[in-house]
């Protein structure tokens, strides 16, 4: 969603935190306001705009390319801002950024816009027959798990390797998948915020996230895990996985039916309604061809 720039030139009146709030509102404030702020950067006021977040200022009064601001929303600072781009702001919408800093990053007006607010929950809700992509499930990780899963987070550096800072990073199976498209059960991730797994996540809970939160990153792996252009992820066919749960019959690891070959190899072998960990490689359907079950 992008919204409507005004343009201004150096003849006109400097733009002001009036005229970028709705930029801030329609593309920042999902997931930069509020006490569950993204890096403890809030963009829903000019006070908070200036006093910047957990690593200090993002805006320099004056000096646009100077300003972490700035370079976030132009790539050269990674991750790239706003979290669900693609898209991007548009050319026209950064040059209005870097005109407002430049001039000084003045306030509203009297009588002007003095909060950038925009609703959340109307922001994560896909409407109906929509499906859901990664622009609704951004605003959940970028809150609750990317203050640890991203370089230099609460933890230094991410747990394990694994980034919640991008779609790419977030579907990245190099080392195991931890999100199976079109398989939530498979899914170490949903495993993890429901507490399935040990310890579950965000670490800084509770307050876990809520039901809704859980159903809405649910369906967004049912539905093929789709950026945010709305295509299905592919299903990283031989990716590892590492799977925490309870075993159950019919080798299951809760609702999760596992295809156990003559390869298998168990160690501590489960007994039905123990805690198991499951490690294996995907197949073309997603479903996990296990290589070793033991108990937990």
């Amino acid at each position: 969603m992008t919204c409507a720039v005004s343009t201004f030139t150096h003849a006109q009146t400097a733009p002001t935190y009036a005229d970028v709030a709705p930029l801030f509102a329609q593309r920042c404030v999902v997931c930069h306001s509020g006490e569950q702020a993204a890096a403890k950067l809030r963009l829903d006021a000019h006070a908070s705009v200036l006093a910047g977040g957990g690593r200090g200022p993002v805006v320099k009064p004056g000096n646009a390319a100077g300003s972490e601001l700035i370079r976030r929303v132009k790539g050269q600072s990674q991750p790239r801002m706003p979290m669900t781009g693609p898209p991007w702001l548009s050319d026209a919408e950064v040059a209005l950024l870097e005109r407002w800093i430049d001039a000084g990053a003045q306030p509203a007006p009297s009588g002007g816009a003095a909060q950038a607010s925009a609703s959340p929950a109307a922001v994560l809700a896909p409407g109906p027959g929509e499906p859901v992509t990664w622009v609704h499930v951004a605003p959940v990780f970028a809150q609750r798990c990317a203050k640890c899963h991203t370089d230099g987070g609460q933890m230094g550096a991410p747990p394990e390797g694994f980034r919640l800072t991008s779609y790419a990073s977030a579907l990245d199976a190099a080392d195991r998948a931890r999100i199976v498209p079109g398989q939530p059960e498979a899914s170490e991730l949903l495993r993890r915020i429901r507490g399935q797994a040990l310890p579950r996540m965000p670490m800084d809970g509770p307050p876990y996230l809520s039901a809704n939160e859980i159903g809405l990153v649910q369906r967004w792996i049912e539905q093929g895990a789709r950026g945010a252009d709305g295509k299905a992820a592919a299903v990283p066919v031989g990716a590892n996985v590492r799977l925490h749960g309870t075993f159950r019959s019919g080798s299951r690891l809760d609702d999760l039916a596992l295809i156990v070959g003559p390869g298998a190899r168990l160690d501590k072998a489960p007994a039905l309604g123990q805690r198991a960990e499951v490690r294996g490689r995907l197949d073309a359907q997603g479903q996990v061809i296990v290589e070793r079950i033991r108990a937990r």
